[in-house]
């Protein structure tokens, strides 16, 4: 019988919750799957792969779906880089010239942005007698929305909804029918809307801050790197 391989263990914080979690790097059989995902060009091929990936790699009782997208872009580029090396190659094309440049990433520089908010952030005032607690939508309320357009975001705000005040009563939409939640949401006014828009535009991201010399030119390129995708150019 052939041996098995040992692989280290790692801990972590979830950026959304603040948490401690424990996670292996990820092994070929597993960056095949991804490797293939990539191949197709299919973004929903792509994104289920890294999930796959992610569940395969953390240990304890991680769902997924109750994951927020900061969570999973960071968690993933932080197993990307104890399992492949902390650096990762890019080709930039200079703003300048367009002469494209070989960029090497430092992943240990990856920064979650827009994550030093106050729980007091996430609430909005409707009226006198309303106040709602917001929440950054998680990739289970992602993955089973398939609307589009204004209806898109019109559900982002009604999913995002954590908790209502009304006057003494307190509402957990968690056991409200969405139905109801999302014909509360379609009753506000522009202004109200827009207030909770103000605040759901400011979820935190994983970004990192580039900047190289173009090799050609000499110009000074300066980027923010956001989202997966901008990690696989």
């Amino acid at each position: 019988m052939l041996p098995k391989i040992a692989t280290p263990k790692y801990d972590m914080i979830v950026p959304s919750t603040g948490k401690s979690i424990t996670y292996r790097p990820y092994v070929v059989k597993e960056e095949k799957i991804l490797l293939i995902a990539l191949e197709s060009q299919d973004e929903k091929q792509i994104e289920k792969s890294i999930y796959t990936m992610i569940e395969a790699c953390l240990d304890g009782n991680i769902k997924i779906n109750d994951l927020t997208n900061f969570d999973i872009e960071f968690i993933f580029l932080t197993l990307r880089s104890v399992s492949v090396g902390e650096g990762i190659k890019l080709k930039m094309l200079c703003s300048e010239c367009e002469e494209p440049n070989d960029v090497k990433i430092d992943l240990n520089n990856l920064q979650v942005k827009n994550n030093d908010f106050d729980k007091k952030d996430l609430q909005i005032k409707i009226n006198d007698e309303i106040t709602m607690d917001l929440r950054w939508p998680s990739m289970g309320d992602r993955s089973l929305d398939n609307s589009t357009g204004t209806e898109a975001i019109i559900h982002m705000v009604a999913k995002s909804i954590d908790t209502l005040y009304y006057g003494e009563e307190t509402i957990a939409m968690a056991d409200t029918p969405f139905k109801e939640v999302l014909e509360f949401v379609e009753s506000l006014s522009s202004e109200q809307f827009n207030k909770c828009m103000e605040v759901l535009v400011k979820t935190p991201y994983t970004g990192y801050d580039l900047e190289y010399t173009c090799q050609k030119c000499g110009h000074k390129n300066e980027r923010e790197l956001k989202g997966l995708a901008d990690f696989f150019q």
